[in-house]
């Protein structure tokens, strides 16, 4: 398994610093998943749990959509995966969702996460069900997102295939 993730800095400013670890975790579940087919992506973890890879990838497309986009820039756009209709679209509904369609939609929300977090203060404060919520408290929320889920990642990969790894 390639790994060509960048360790955060042990110095720098705050932003730099929130920055490069949400980055981390972003290529972590990437490398977590890398090399394995659309089946092992979506084998789930142990019933009754829906949990999968490729599932995450779903979710965390949703969180980067919701937190940025909705959250802090204000967009008015729908759910992924119809979860107004499920709410756990993204992990229940693996067996049909297209791999790549998923992986390009995650890529795709982190390019609008990165653009919307490079044009706001760390200060900036977005609508979140009617109470404020600043850059800077998604940022932290985004890490403690990704590093929970990378650690179910991190228990899924070793189930498929033996690979474990920070």
């Amino acid at each position: 398994m390639t790994d060509s993730r960048t360790p955060p800095p042990l110095t720098g400013d705050e932003l730099t610093v929130l920055n490069n670890w949400l980055e981390w975790h972003r290529a972590t579940l990437a490398v977590k998943c890398a090399g394995l087919s659309d089946e092992q992506l979506r084998l789930r973890s142990a019933p009754p749990s829906t949990l999968s890879l490729l599932g995450l990838v779903r979710h965390m497309a949703h969180v980067e959509r919701a937190w940025f986009r909705r959250v802090l820039n204000g967009e008015d756009i729908p759910k992924l995966w119809d979860k107004d209709r499920d709410n756990d679209a993204d992990f229940n509904e693996v067996d049909t969702a297209s791999v790549k369609e998923a992986f390009a939609t995650w890529q795709d929300e982190i390019a609008h996460a990165r653009a919307i977090s490079a044009a706001k203060p760390l200060d900036a404060v977005g609508d979140r069900n009617g109470q404020d919520c600043t850059h800077r408290w998604i940022l932290v929320h985004m890490i403690e997102e990704y590093a929970r889920h990378n650690g179910h990642a991190d228990l899924l990969r070793e189930r498929i295939d033996g690979v474990t790894g920070e």
